[in-house]
């Protein structure tokens, strides 16, 4: 089978082997991060979701939809997640006092105490194992470029969510 010649080219060599990498990594994340968490009960989705709300800006909470869109997930992937926290004590779900339709979660009590006091200290081992051989060059770097790579995706989602209503109004 013969190949356009840029889809041989170095450089799309070199991205297939990067977001290949950035798969592999985004498993185990998952793997190792639920690992330096599980003792507290937590999985690396909790555990971003405690961070989340514990922002300065999520003082009084995120609705669902915020939460999902701040985490990039599916408001549908993020329910269950937030009921199974909500069952545990870490958050609280309340109607939206603006919105009746929309509900707001909040940390409680319980689940600052998980986030801050048990897993704060075993999420910054966690960061130092993982970044030991970085230098504060390399971790700012290597966030930087992150930071570029994610705010293309969202440049391209947004194209393809515009396409999807455009093929919509259409029909």
């Amino acid at each position: 089978m013969k190949y356009p010649e840029d889809m041989a080219s170095p450089k799309i060599e070199l991205a297939n082997r990067l977001f290949f990498r950035l798969y592999q990594c985004a498993n185990m994340l998952h793997k190792t991060g639920s690992r330096a968490v599980e003792e507290e009960g937590l999985t690396t989705q909790q555990w971003a979701v405690l961070g989340a709300l514990s922002r300065r800006q999520a003082q009084g909470g995120m609705s669902i939809g915020d939460l999902a869109r701040y985490l990039m997930v599916t408001r549908q992937n993020l329910s269950g997640l937030i009921s199974r926290m909500e069952r545990d004590g870490h958050v609280c779900i309340a109607p939206d006092a603006q919105d009746r339709r929309s509900r707001i979660v909040t940390m409680t009590e319980g689940g600052r105490h998980v986030w801050l006091v048990l897993a704060q200290p075993k999420i910054r081992m966690y960061y130092q194992q993982l970044l030991a051989d970085f230098s504060t060059d390399d971790v700012t770097h290597a966030l930087h470029y992150l930071l570029k790579i994610l705010e293309n995706m969202r440049k391209l989602d947004a194209e393809w969510v515009g396409a999807e209503d455009d093929d919509t109004d259409a029909a």
